[in-house]
């Protein structure tokens, strides 16, 4: 115990470093992640903007993305990261990489959210000559409030993980606290620290996900 006490400032800044790592990936990923989702849906087959080829060409490049194993793609990016940030150490230099896996990761859940509305609504919706725009906004983002939710909540418990990893090349955070001291020192009793942390934030963000798609669903 006397151990972790002492170790108290280290693992507060690696929290705040965890928190940075997700906080900028998850902001990338619902930025340009909720759009790329929109757009994949609206361009498949049988909707408001087919196009094949448009469709497929964003396909590839999500599904190319989604194919790297994450630290694959962590080193793969490394010149990008230096390109970005000028350095591929510490918590902003990781966060190029997760917001690249964050981007695709979450486009489809938002796809996939959309794909649950039901098709009556949408053709509803468009019967009264309502435009694209608003049935993107008023249909098809209302109705799929509580699984764009649920999605958002999986993407962050994700990258929560994914940030841990991001600690094995020098981006910081708990996932680099519990390498350096409870791998390569032998400190267990900080490694177990680590994982209660880690446990804590994944629980905290569940909860409130699962809490608030549960509120925003009519069939409750």
């Amino acid at each position: 115990m006397n151990n972790i006490i002492s170790m108290l400032p280290e693992i507060l800044k690696a929290i705040e470093q965890t928190i940075i790592m997700v906080l900028i990936s998850i902001s990338a990923a619902v930025i340009f992640g909720g759009p790329l989702g929109i757009l994949l849906y609206l361009t498949s087959e049988n909707n408001l903007h087919e196009s094949r080829t448009l469709n497929r060409i964003m396909n590839y490049l999500v599904n190319l993305i989604r194919s790297f194993p994450f630290i694959i793609l962590l080193l793969s990016l490394i010149p990008l990261t230096r390109l970005v940030t000028g350095t591929t150490i510490g918590p902003i230099a990781a966060s190029v990489s997760l917001s690249v896996a964050a981007i695709p990761f979450f486009g489809r859940l938002v796809e996939q959210s959309l794909r649950e509305v039901p098709r009556g609504i949408i053709e509803a919706a468009i019967s009264t000559g309502a435009n694209t725009w608003f049935i993107i906004r008023r249909v098809l983002l209302t109705e799929a409030r509580p699984s764009l939710v649920s999605g958002l909540t999986v993407t962050i418990v994700s990258f929560i993980s994914y940030s841990a990893m991001a600690g094995a090349v020098g981006g910081g955070g708990v996932g680099d606290l519990a390498i350096r001291y409870g791998y390569y020192r032998f400190q267990t009793d900080i490694m177990v620290a680590c994982i209660v942390l880690l446990l804590i934030l994944v629980q905290l963000v569940q909860s409130v996900g699962t809490s608030l798609a549960s509120r925003l669903d009519k069939r409750n």
